[in-house]
């Protein structure tokens, strides 16, 4: 061993060494990094562009592929993630005729429509009406759900 400006030399004629060593060099930051929620979403935004290669976007990032791969699947988790509370909004109903003029010719009325309620869900309306099938309102609307994402 000898030490030449401050840095140690192995150095060693033995005959089965060739004189040719292996070297490791580690580049990039030699630490635990704390990526933020908007770095996440950029970084996982990035791939999901046409003919984008991961391995490309994570070398760019400094990050491993695997990590990028876990945020993504992270990000469509949370994208179809069960409704929690939705608030419901009840719209006023068309103006009633008028019963305090009389009208020279009484029209029939119209037959009462069932109750219904119509749920909006990533841009599509859905309308259930009374005795819908749970069963099947739940397939559609996880349909919908999932179709969105």
């Amino acid at each position: 061993m000898e030490l030449r400006a401050g840095i140690m030399v192995d150095i060693s004629d033995d005959a089965k060494d060739s004189g040719y060593r292996r070297v490791e060099v580690l580049t990039g930051p030699g630490r635990r990094r704390k990526w933020s929620d908007d770095d996440k979403a950029r970084i996982v935004a990035e791939t999901l562009r046409p003919g984008t290669v991961v391995a490309d976007v994570a070398r760019r990032w400094q990050v491993s592929s695997q990590q990028v791969f876990t945020w993504r699947r992270e990000m469509r988790r949370a994208a179809v993630a069960p409704l929690g509370f939705v608030p419901i909004v009840a719209e006023t109903p068309a103006s009633a005729p008028d019963t305090t003029s009389p009208s020279p010719s009484p029209s029939p009325s119209p037959s009462p429509s069932p109750p219904s309620i119509e749920v909006e869900v990533a841009g599509a309306v859905l309308r259930v009406t009374a005795g819908t099938d749970a069963d099947l309102l739940t397939t559609v609307l996880r349909a919908i759900r999932v179709s969105a994402a």
